[in-house]
């Protein structure tokens, strides 16, 4: 299957760390479908841990929330992603989050939060 550049592009950034620049690259192929409720959940997905890393936790619970729901229809695979699996990371995510709106960015650097890489099937 080919998939767009911007979609390998997130999955490299995804797996860097780097969520703040997974939103503007699957936001261009989104923007053309705004149905496209995979690529939503994706982009949700990655301005969710982008909150939790500055320590917005109700924008991290409110955006994960979101990925799960919109991602739950694509399981357990759809664009070469294994999205059963993201959902347990998801789900494994929202059980670590505090039970508080907002902490101090040091105290969220401080949190071990879990850590996920997609791994993209092209078979």
């Amino acid at each position: 299957m080919h998939f767009p550049e911007q979609y390998l592009q997130f999955i490299d950034k995804f797996n860097a760390g780097e969520y703040y620049e997974c939103h503007d690259l699957l936001e261009e192929i989104w923007m053309e479908d705004k149905s496209d409720k995979f690529l939503q959940g994706l982009l949700q997905l990655s301005v969710g841990l982008y909150h939790l890393e500055y320590g917005n936790i109700k924008g991290a619970r409110w955006m994960l929330g979101n990925a799960r729901k919109y991602l739950l229809r694509y399981s357990p695979n759809h664009w070469g992603l294994d999205v059963h699996d993201v959902i347990t990371y998801i789900q494994t995510c929202e059980a670590t989050l505090p039970d508080v709106e907002v902490i101090p960015y040091a105290q969220a650097k401080a949190i071990s939060y879990p850590t996920y890489r997609l791994r993209l099937d092209t078979s």
